[in-house]
């Protein structure tokens, strides 16, 4: 959530003064963020399904490359699916599972 919401604040911030720094401090917390993940999806002994393990890897994927569009040539607009990404997978980190 914090990671959307680092994006989402520069997104709508973007004609203030320090929106260049507030737009990498975001992206660097995004890619830790997905980092994280990449590196615990890719152990082997993760507990979760491989075909999850495998989407969430490509969707990874996507976020490290938009992020690097975005710092190539910043767009606020660009931004939107990486918070929209960032947001659902956190709710879906926040539901309990069902038996």
């Amino acid at each position: 959530t914090r990671a959307g919401l680092m994006l989402k604040s520069v997104q709508e911030n973007w004609q203030a003064p320090d929106h260049e720094q507030k737009l990498l401090e975001a992206i660097k917390f995004n890619q830790k963020v997905w980092s994280f993940f990449q590196a615990e999806l890719s152990d082997p002994d993760n507990p979760l399904p491989k075909n999850l393990r495998e989407d969430i890897l490509n969707l990874s994927i996507f976020i490290d490359k938009r992020l690097f569009e975005v710092m190539a040539n910043p767009d606020k607009d660009k931004l939107q699916i990486v918070i929209d990404i960032d947001f659902n997978i956190a709710a879906g980190l926040r539901t309990t599972p069902q038996p």
